[in-house]
């Protein structure tokens, strides 16, 4: 019999999506689950998005350019400089999701074997990005002691060898909603030029700040052009996780032409959620401030839940919509899974992300989970009532 690849068989399961399975048994018992597990924003996608494809008189569903349409392109160059980033037209390639801008950022800027510095935990797919490209993740723990800050450069620095081509970071992060400084962004431009590495920043967060502290992007730090590469994406912004668009963007031509290559390879992104992408950034500023207000509730009604539960350390995540809790368990594989199956309070249960696929280093994060603060208060606060009975439960067995 055939054997697959060994890159196929060391890519990781998504510690999100896998206890799907066991979230379908519980429901088919007639369970209720409350979805923590996975960022998918239940806030409405805005109207102007969704119009610009109900009434289409398109003919033939063609190809577009490589690089995405160039009004789409003209138009978010206008958005990222209103917003105070200097990204023209030429900076910056559409993608398939911000997936693929990473994958592009991975075949562009390192070959197989070379090594990409990234503090965790991380975005769980970043794994699966790295070992699709054949790329060596070497990972800079960060702790919840405090808050998953930047962790010293000194780490970061004893871990540069000549394979090292890259720091990746993710800001706000996805899992942590932690929300990098000034000072942290400063120091990476810093340690990114002495080594002449490149910075590569997941923004897709960029957005979601809620304590008045300013986003630092990287496209922002003097003096990084030829090291800086950001990645976007419309899933959160504007809550169109469906649609698959995002970007690359850089002012490094030599990064922007080797992605394009990988651009013409893959054709064109789609056609319908480029034009539902480019009509979103007419979205009323009205919107973000009523999406951000309500996360900020969510964030606030969350840990002040999780905080009333013996046991319980959480960090107060800066940005984004997720948090990481610490739970008085051995194994959050095994309490997820539990949950689903053995567990229910009056025919209600929840479902957590196990934080260890979050990280890359073997055995660290097992008592972790990510929460993600997606439902509306009320479900929160269920979901933590039914959290803190099922560990009560649980640590008896």
């Amino acid at each position: 019999m055939p054997k697959i690849s060994h890159k196929g068989q060391q890519m990781p399961e998504s510690p999100i999506r896998k206890l799907v399975p066991y979230a379908d048994i519980a429901k088919k018992k007639g369970h209720k689950v409350y979805h923590l597990n996975i960022g998918q924003p239940d806030i409405k996608t805005p109207e102007v998005a969704m119009n610009s494809i109900k009434n289409l008189d398109i003919k033939v569903l063609e190809y577009s350019h490589s690089a995405g349409f160039e009004s789409y392109r003209t138009k978010l160059s206008q958005y990222y400089k209103t917003h105070g980033l200097p990204v023209d037209v030429a900076d910056i390639i559409i993608t398939t999701g911000g997936s693929e801008a990473l994958l592009f950022a991975m075949g562009t800027t390192m070959d197989q074997g070379d090594e990409i510095i990234i503090p965790e935990p991380f975005y769980a797919n970043y794994n699966g990005f790295s070992t699709a490209s054949g790329v060596k993740v070497v990972p800079v723990i960060s702790t919840i002691d405090t808050g998953f800050a930047l962790p010293p450069i000194a780490d970061f620095e004893k871990l540069i060898t000549p394979k090292t081509k890259a720091i990746l970071i993710c800001n706000p992060g996805n899992p942590t909603g932690y929300l990098y400084s000034k000072d942290e962004m400063e120091q990476l431009a810093a340690l990114v030029k002495k080594h002449d590495l490149f910075l590569i920043a997941d923004e897709v967060y960029r957005e979601f700040t809620y304590d008045g502290d300013p986003h630092y992007s990287v496209m922002n730090l003097p003096g990084l052009e030829q090291h800086a590469i950001m990645i976007d994406s419309v899933s959160k912004r504007y809550s169109m996780c469906g649609a698959r668009i995002g970007c690359i963007v850089s002012k490094n031509k030599e990064v922007m032409a080797a992605a394009m290559k990988f651009a013409q390879a893959r054709l064109s992104p789609p056609t319908f959620a480029q034009i539902a992408s480019e009509a979103a950034l007419d979205t009323p500023q009205s919107y973000f401030n009523e999406v951000i207000s309500e996360y900020r509730d969510r964030r606030d009604t969350l840990i002040a839940e999780l905080q009333k539960i013996d046991g319980v350390k959480v960090a107060t995540p800066k940005g984004a919509f997720y948090c990481i809790a610490q739970l008085p368990i051995d194994n959050a594989d095994n309490f997820a899974q539990w949950l689903l199956e053995s567990y229910d309070l009056n025919q209600e249960t929840v479902m957590v992300a196990p934080a260890a696929g979050f990280y890359s280093t073997p055995n660290v994060g097992l008592n972790e989970v990510r929460i993600a603060y997606v439902l509306k208060k009320e479900d929160l606060i269920r979901s933590v009532q039914i959290l803190k009975a099922a560990l009560e439960t649980y640590n008896k067995k």
